[in-house]
């Protein structure tokens, strides 16, 4: 079986039920939604984009995909090209200077900003051609990494949701990978033999992410069902919960 004939295999059972059961737990998807995907060319954006694909087939709430890439320099789309052309999935590329701002800027938080730079284009991109929700290709690790670095940047117990609404752009994010690990990723990445691209940017592997990635690694050493407690504990937080004094308002 060659690479491209593994592009149109399914997904793996246990993948296929953990993102069902996200669609469902957080009613992710409705009847002629319209989504459009953030496909960086990394390995969630790419898993993503083939489940939301097989998943407009099967499922009987039908709804549209399409793709976008916002590119930044150095990257080259000819895989992700080709794969969306083989499954006859609509792509679009959006160049941006998001590289250049953050060089201009000295940023400390290159991802951050970038990250909220990258979901900007792709909401107002959304908005102007129709689409209603985007879907961006975030996992469990991913979650639990930003508890933490809410946590001790700004004492707050906070992550992501996997559903949330841009009021600017009156466009709904959805992140149906938030239950799968980036473990189950990655086998299933290389199961299908997805075209990964490999990140043209400077500062990967040298941010404050990747400080807490190594940080939780050594907390799963003696608790190894981490993550899942931590998204629990974000499911379950409750007033009762919460230390704000008596007289503080609401």
């Amino acid at each position: 079986m060659n690479i491209i004939e593994n592009w149109h295999l399914p997904l793996n059972i246990s993948i296929r039920r953990k993102i069902g059961r996200a669609v469902g737990n957080w009613k992710l998807l409705n009847h002629n939604d319209r989504v459009l995907i953030g496909l960086s060319g990394g390995k969630d954006s790419l898993l993503l984009l083939h489940a939301l694909d097989e998943l407009s087939k099967r499922s009987p709430v039908k709804f549209q995909i399409a793709a976008l890439t916002v590119k930044i320099q150095g990257m080259n789309l000819t895989q992700l090209q080709n794969y969306c052309e083989a499954k006859k999935i609509q792509y679009f590329v959006q160049n941006s200077d998001i590289m250049e701002i953050i060089k201009i800027r000295n940023e400390k938080s290159p991802c951050s900003l970038c990250a909220n730079m990258r979901r900007g284009i792709l909401s107002s991109f959304a908005a102007e051609n129709g689409y209603n929700k985007i879907a961006l290709g975030h996992s469990i690790d991913d979650a639990v990494e930003t508890f933490f670095l809410n946590l001790f940047q700004t004492g707050r117990a906070k992550s992501f949701k996997p559903l949330s609404f841009m009021s600017r752009t009156a466009v709904t994010v959805i992140r149906p990978l938030v239950l799968l690990s980036e473990a189950a990723i990655i086998d299933e990445v290389n199961r299908l033999t997805l075209p990964v691209l490999k990140t043209p940017c400077p500062y990967a592997n040298i941010t404050k992410r990747q400080n807490i990635r190594e940080f939780i690694s050594q907390l799963k050493i003696n608790t190894p069902d981490l993550c899942n407690k931590i998204i629990h504990a974000l499911e379950t937080l409750s007033s009762d919960d919460n230390w704000r004094p008596a007289d503080d308002p609401e």
